[in-house]
């Protein structure tokens, strides 16, 4: 089913319309979207606050007086298949399908994406790095970085989104570092070699340096994505958490200080089962400095892993680095997220294709949000696509969220409010049958609607 852009043009010019007069009660406009795609972002009837409190059975009580995490960005990855696959289409099509994801007004507005130093596992191109040497050779000094296997497909398509885009938030990571700064001398698999902890400091910065002369700015780097998992089926490397801690506190930080390297340092960058290692680097003062924040993954462990690292290290930001879900279970997930605290949510790869193609890795693929027909370059927008709109395109960066209950687990919902003033609630049904709850806000509340097996979004001033 192809994205209808009329149902985004509804959604601008509803979230222009509902401030009501001065003095008036607050209205609040709503849009659903349900798992059969009959609904997609589609505005509701506006609903009024009545003064006074609720009889109702369920309802969810919405306190700004409470703050906890800013929003630093929700969006998805720009992997090298999803470049690719973008890539592939006609200019007029590519450049509607990047807006459709990343423009805040024409799409759902993601606004955060996270980038691949060199080659992921999901790639169209022959896995490399940037300073890939002959067996057994190095180069400490990076005479021989280079980014051009990059312009192909990932920087063109990068540089669209920004134009797209202008205010985009990217992060990177390195599936690997040069094989050559390995034990095992080879990009696939292997462990860090501390040897070159200095060489791979110098790479970071080479790396961040070429992007922004391209006028690509990163916000943030990982040291390694997924550093306890390193298979030699494609791109890994595996790291000690007193490894990682030792190059961030006597390397990567100092470097970066020395270069004037702004971009922030984010540790980890793996799953929720595995506290000790964030723990070692954070419990380290010295290397502590030089971290803004933690990275998580979802594939393993809970998300409560990260209220739990929060209230030990309270000063130190989590991040939702990497995992994709999928339908109202995916929104559940989502608002689990938020709840412990992230100040992100990426998915990995946003666009594959019908064979769940370019993939040379391991792992298997579900479909993506958009997934691109390699026959026709007919694109469809699955279900997922328009549940991240519940979310990314109403909760915007800066936006704090706020004290909402969860009055029973069948409502999971998490609110914020926005730099502007506004007020979000998202709200998730993973029930078959249609749901009613009200909304309680300063003492006044209304009466919502939420269609079985659907996602629904609620703003109001």
């Amino acid at each position: 089913m192809k994205f209808e852009m009329t149902y985004c043009l509804t959604v601008s010019l509803a979230l222009a319309m509902f401030v009501g007069p001065a003095g008036a009660q607050p209205t609040i406009q709503g849009w659903i979207s349900s798992s059969d795609m009959s609904k997609r972002l589609a505005p509701q009837e506006p609903l009024e606050f009545a003064a006074g409190g609720s009889s109702a059975r369920t309802v969810i009580r919405v306190d700004s007086s409470r703050t906890f995490q800013s929003i630093l960005g929700l969006g998805s990855s720009l992997d090298h298949s999803t470049c690719y696959n973008l890539s592939r289409l006609p200019e007029d099509a590519r450049a509607k399908v990047i807006a459709d994801l990343v423009d805040p007004e024409k799409g759902i507005g993601m606004s955060l994406m996270r980038i691949c130093m060199g080659t992921p596992d999901f790639t169209a191109s022959a896995w490399y790095s940037y300073d890939d040497m002959p067996p057994r050779q190095t180069d400490p000094d990076m005479k021989h970085f280079a980014i051009e296997k990059d312009r192909e497909y990932v920087l063109p398509i990068l540089k669209l989104a920004l134009q797209k885009n202008p205010d985009l938030v990217f992060f990177a990571s390195p599936w690997s570092p040069p094989g050559w700064m390995k034990t095992n001398d080879n990009l696939c698999g292997g462990r860090i070699d501390p040897r070159h902890f200095a060489a791979l400091a110098r790479y970071f910065v080479k790396f961040i340096q070429a992007y922004e002369a391209e006028g690509i700015k990163i916000h943030a780097v990982t040291p390694q994505n997924e550093p306890g998992y390193f298979p030699s089926s494609y791109p890994t490397c595996g790291w000690t958490p007193s490894q990682q801690r030792d190059f961030i506190r006597d390397h990567l930080g100092p470097t970066f200080e020395k270069e004037g390297i702004t971009a922030q340092i984010w540790c980890f960058d793996h799953n929720f089962n595995n506290l000790e290692f964030p723990t070692t680097i954070l419990s380290d003062p010295q290397a502590a400095r030089y971290v803004d924040g933690t990275g998580f993954h979802h594939y393993e462990g809970k998300p409560t892993a990260m209220t739990t690292l929060h209230e030990q290290f309270p000063d130190k930001h989590i991040y939702f680095t990497e995992g994709s879900v999928f339908d109202v279970g995916g929104a559940i997930e989502i608002v689990a997220f938020l709840r412990h605290w992230a100040r992100s949510y990426n998915a990995w790869v946003t666009v594959i294709d019908h064979r769940r193609q370019p993939n040379p890795g391991p792992h298997d693929c579900s479909p993506t949000c958009i997934v691109l027909n390699s026959d026709t370059l007919e694109l469809d927008y699955r279900f997922d696509y328009y549940m991240y709109g519940q979310f990314m395109k109403f909760i915007r960066p800066g936006a704090v969220r706020i004290d909402s209950n969860s009055p029973t687990r069948s409502l999971p919902n998490v609110a914020f409010r926005n730099r502007d003033g506004t007020v979000t609630l998202v709200v998730a049904n993973p029930k078959a049958s249609e749901q009613s709850l009200d909304i309680e806000w300063q003492r006044k509340h209304a009466t919502a609607r939420i269609d079985g097996q659907a996602v629904a979004t609620y703003c109001w001033r």
